[in-house]
């Protein structure tokens, strides 16, 4: 099954690190550079367009070791109309910026697009986001979408045997629906993939627009004590919770009335 690029931290120019971490002025820590005096991860680095992962990267000035970043893991309910980028020129409001006071550069982990709201992990710790977006490691993402018109048992059953998309088969975990009508019906989805706009394709493939989608639940993680727009650090049992998720089966438990794919 093909899967999307795994999330990598951001890397950053090497004189941008050592400028953030107090080493001296970015034009200085240039000139440090181009006089041989700084080494990462043990060879030294003459090329003033050379980036590091910050969270990782061991970096020594004239011998000394540079205090790398501390890891930071937050979590986030992104409002509707926020972007889940780290580019520069977005004009849009972006994630990061919602998580104000936090002095590490932090990314998210994965996509929640911009007219969805819910949960949103931030950090700045790549290995830890490469293991909570790759399938592999079944770290299951729960969902809430209300869509126009009914949904049959059979589209229900559709979504746990799998719908082909552009990239490979979409397998629901679990679906159940929480609310029918004659217009529009409520739906709670679980997923332990991470495609672009992955529901809204799989429903749209079966007929029904999505009028509104919230992530609810990553891993164990729930929207408990979080408004629109706030957010929180994650406690070292939750980060260590989601990265072990497959072990411990953090997974959302099921209504009796919920369709489950069979183990």
């Amino acid at each position: 099954m093909k899967t999307e690029p795994l999330e990598t931290a951001p890397r950053e120019r090497l004189q941008k690190v050592l400028a953030r971490a107090g080493v001296a002025s970015r034009r200085h820590s240039e000139e440090l550079i181009a006089e041989g005096r700084v080494q990462v991860n043990g060879r030294v680095v003459r090329e003033l367009g050379f980036t590091v992962d910050p969270a990782s990267a061991r970096i020594f000035v004239d011998g000394e070791a540079i205090r790398p970043e501390r890891r930071v893991y937050v979590l986030l309910y992104k409002p509707r109309g926020v972007v889940c980028t780290n580019f520069s020129g977005e004009t849009k409001p972006r994630a990061i910026d919602v998580v104000a006071g936090v002095r590490e550069r932090l990314f998210t982990v994965g996509r929640l697009d911009e007219h969805s709201d819910g949960l949103v992990i931030l950090t700045n710790d790549g290995a830890f986001a490469n293991r909570i977006a790759h399938p592999r490691y079944e770290v299951p993402k729960t969902y809430l979408a209300r869509v126009a018109g009914p949904i049959s048992d059979q589209e229900l059953a559709r979504m746990l045997k799998g719908v082909w998309l552009a990239e490979g088969k979409t397998v629901a975990e679990s679906v159940e629906v929480v609310k029918r009508g004659r217009d529009e019906t409520m739906v709670r989805i679980t997923l332990c993939e991470g495609r672009n706009r992955e529901i809204r394709r799989v429903l749209a493939k079966l007929g029904h627009k999505v009028t509104r989608l919230r992530r609810i639940r990553i891993g164990s993680l729930t929207l408990r004590g979080l408004s629109a727009g706030q957010w929180r650090y994650l406690a070292k049992p939750e980060v260590s919770a989601l990265l072990h998720a497959r072990e411990i089966a953090a997974r959302p438990r099921r209504p009796r009335a919920a369709h489950g794919r069979k183990s």
